[in-house]
């Protein structure tokens, strides 16, 4: 008699895609830097690959009937804005900055989301949620402040990406709660919309004003690395919405924070990144703080 399969926990299989998503952002920033070695401009090539999920997706749920007008929701346009400015300014910071250093100073999110939630839903913060802030405002501080210069300063144009692009994600992640009543593919096809637009609006910009480069023509060498990235942002993206279905919040929460782990031994290993004693510090505090809004909302689950 041959013996029965093993019946995976539908818990466990949750926390595979939390892991497969935050595995995908976090190691995200090779193809993008092999691409800029190609010649293709971070912006140029996040517009190709959120071009190319979001035609497959709008393809996808025309033929299943699924896709839906946007009247009843116009939130979703400023979802569209929101997320594709996230993608814009994370996708050019990893490809043009220390990985590492980029990554820490996006998870500063958790406490963007505090003045976010006050601002955008009216949750006015709490004492615990102000320390928080405090914590990871101190963390970028060490960060940013090396012993030569008077002020904590960006150092660098990722410095800047990596900020804003962290505070356009927590809009980001109030905006989709703020429109949890509206279709989940229609959120899908807005944020990797956003994608498209808002890098083919930047990449524009930026040749008119001198900041990116035209480059080289188009080449087959590129194929492969946009086919590749588009396929692991969409395969993320369906993971992330299968696990945080099936998971408390501030599980979810706490599995993303593995995408640090991943970007930081992926960048040291490859040789993109390196630590230092400010970096490790300030990261330090920032993980904290990340890691205490998980706690927090835990107990309110």
């Amino acid at each position: 008699m041959a013996p029965s399969p093993v019946a995976i926990p539908p818990q466990s299989l949750a926390v595979a895609g939390l892991l497969l998503n935050a595995f995908v952002w976090g190691v995200c920033w090779w193809p993008f830097k092999q691409l800029e070695a190609l010649g293709l401009h971070p912006l140029w090539a996040t517009a190709l690959v959120y071009a190319f999920v979001f035609a497959t997706l709008t393809v996808s749920l025309w033929h299943s009937g699924r896709l839906q007008s946007w009247r009843k929701h116009p939130g979703l346009w400023w979802l569209l804005l929101a997320s594709g400015l996230t993608n814009v300014g994370f996708n050019w910071a990893v490809t043009v900055g220390d990985v590492v250093r980029v990554v820490l100073l996006f998870y500063l999110m958790p406490a963007w989301s505090v003045l976010v939630a006050w601002m955008l839903l009216g949750d006015h913060p709490r004492p615990m949620a102000l320390a928080r802030l405090v914590l990871a405002l101190a963390g970028l501080v060490i960060v940013l402040k090396p012993p030569e210069t008077p002020w904590p300063v960006p150092e660098s144009l990722a410095d800047v990406l990596a900020l804003a692009s962290g505070f356009t994600f927590a809009v980001t992640n109030a905006l989709l709660l703020k429109l949890k009543d509206s279709p989940g593919a229609s959120r899908t096809l807005a944020m990797f919309g956003g994608g498209a637009v808002m890098a083919t609006a930047a990449a524009l910009l930026g040749l008119a004003t001198g900041v990116v480069n035209a480059g080289p023509g188009p080449t087959w060498a590129w194929l492969p690395l946009i086919a590749l990235l588009g396929t692991s942002f969409l395969l993320g993206n369906l993971a992330l919405q299968y696990g945080a279905a099936r998971l408390a919040a501030h599980t979810t929460a706490l599995v993303m924070l593995s995408e640090v782990l991943f970007a930081s031994v992926s960048s040291v290993i490859l040789g993109a990144s390196q630590w230092d004693d400010r970096t490790l510090w300030g990261g330090a505090l920032i993980l904290l703080a990340a890691l205490l809004s998980v706690i927090g909302n835990s107990h309110k689950d």
